[in-house]
């Protein structure tokens, strides 16, 4: 009888993950879990435990966050119990149970940022999914190994694994994929390789994948699914100058997540609807909303993004006059690219530090120069056309001001000529004013 009701809530845990009942399903898997726990030991019961386990590993992710100290304990047991069922000769006869396991310590050092780490993970686990030899590992192995290149700075390999893990995606075979592996995989593709492409010169790419994103995000019906992707795709607006509709998305995600009581989601979308007060003239209300957006991120382990976001915090403070606030976030948004090495913002960091020597009571043109080098030295180096573009403008403008127009214009114009689609968005237009202007 005792194993009828563990089957029966095993069986309803199910049912409140797929619905996207998370705080439902994180109750729910743990009481089967503590059930379980009282039955005999036998091969069924370690089976029916570790399947549990690993079950449990999502509905957590979304409700406490990939970092969270009950998240990271639910993957390490999960780990015990494949090593100790292993042990007794008990292998696992779903492999993707292992794998589940293997994505849970990489997506935690990803959120709780660790660029080494995560390379390594995803190295070994493209290793045992070749080894492996089917489908699904290797779908979810390119797919950690492009974002693992893409925020670390690697930006052209990232869209690399990106492009293999697409021409992999079959709908009928992985979309059910997203109650082992956090969310929808094709979705959660598109929305990093949006950005990526973006990075690489491509705004209009970028924002096609956005939209796809969205649409199989809605089409899919998985509330984690497509928090997942109202949290990303405003990013891509954000970079293109699309304010209305990345506020849109925003206040879907913020609404949706505080419904499913998705914290981590939530901070998300509070850190970048802080970005875009900060982008339309809005220093005050951006500052609240980081202020209240970091808390809440941080309490769930999450390290992620904060070059990002609080290179934008860093400018708000300055427009705001407030220039020690500034250079504080302005520092910490550097340190945390040089120790977590997070490097896919580190060009537009730097070029942000030039511009708030610029704005200061005293202006830096010395220092401002330098940011300006150093993020024109990043970008190349890291092929990130649209962050040349931009360092390019940013230095462009400074000797602009200081009568050298000549070359104001021979550094501005070989990096706009390069683009051939996205003139439409905000920093080509703004670059194509600039030249004229030049000329």
């Amino acid at each position: 009888m005792r194993w009828f009701r563990t089957q029966r809530t095993a069986h309803c845990c199910a049912r409140a993950a797929d619905r996207s009942a998370l705080v439902e399903a994180v109750a729910q898997l743990t009481r089967a879990l503590d059930q379980i726990a009282t039955l005999p030991a036998s091969s069924a019961q370690r089976r029916k435990q570790i399947a549990l386990q690993v079950a449990l590993i999502t509905p957590l992710i979304h409700v406490k966050g990939y970092a969270a100290p009950e998240t990271k304990a639910s993957v390490e047991r999960a780990r015990l119990l494949i090593e100790q069922a292993e042990a007794l000769g008990e292998p696992p006869e779903d492999p993707l149970l292992l794998f589940s396991v293997l994505y849970g310590f990489w997506v935690a050092n990803y959120v709780a940022f660790n660029g080494d780490v995560i390379l390594g993970l995803a190295a070994q686990f493209l290793a045992l999914a070749e080894k492996q030899g089917t489908t699904a590992p290797l779908l979810i192995a390119h797919r950690l190994m492009g974002t693992s290149s893409l925020c670390t700075g690697d930006m052209a390999e990232g869209r690399e694994h990106y492009d293999q893990a697409i021409a992999l995606y079959d709908p009928a075979e992985h979309r059910p994929l997203a109650t082992r592996f956090g969310q929808d995989v094709r979705v959660a593709i598109l929305s990093y390789r949006s950005l990526a492409l973006w990075m690489l010169g491509y705004p209009e790419l970028a924002l096609a994948d956005t939209e796809h994103a969205l649409k199989d995000a809605r089409e899919i019906g998985q509330a984690a699914t497509l928090m997942y992707a109202l949290v990303h795709a405003p990013m891509t607006h954000l970079l293109c100058g699309n304010y209305a509709a990345a506020i849109a998305q925003l206040d879907e995600v913020v609404a949706l997540a505080d419904e499913k009581g998705a914290l981590l989601w939530k901070a998300g979308g509070m850190m970048n609807q802080g970005c875009v007060l900060a982008l339309t003239d809005k220093a005050s209300k951006a500052i609240h909303m980081f202020t209240a957006g970091i808390t809440a991120w941080r309490s769930t382990g999450s390290t992620l993004w904060v070059p990002l976001w609080f290179q934008y915090l860093s400018k708000t403070y300055a427009e705001l006059g407030q220039f020690d606030d500034a250079w504080r976030c302005i520092g910490e948004a550097m340190t945390a690219v040089e120790t977590t090495k997070e490097r896919w913002w580190e060009a537009d960091v730097h070029r942000t530090a030039g511009e708030i020597a610029l704005m200061s009571p005293q202006p830096d043109a010395a220092r401002a120069e330098a940011h300006f080098e150093r993020a024109l030295a990043v970008a190349r180096q890291q092929q990130a056309k649209s962050w040349e573009l931009r360092a390019a403008m940013s230095m462009a403008r400074i000797w602009r001001d200081r009568g050298k127009r000549a070359e104001a214009r021979e550094l501005l114009a070989p990096v706009y000529s390069w683009f051939t689609e996205g003139f439409e968005t905000l920093d080509l237009k703004e670059a194509k004013t600039l030249l004229d202007e030049l000329a």
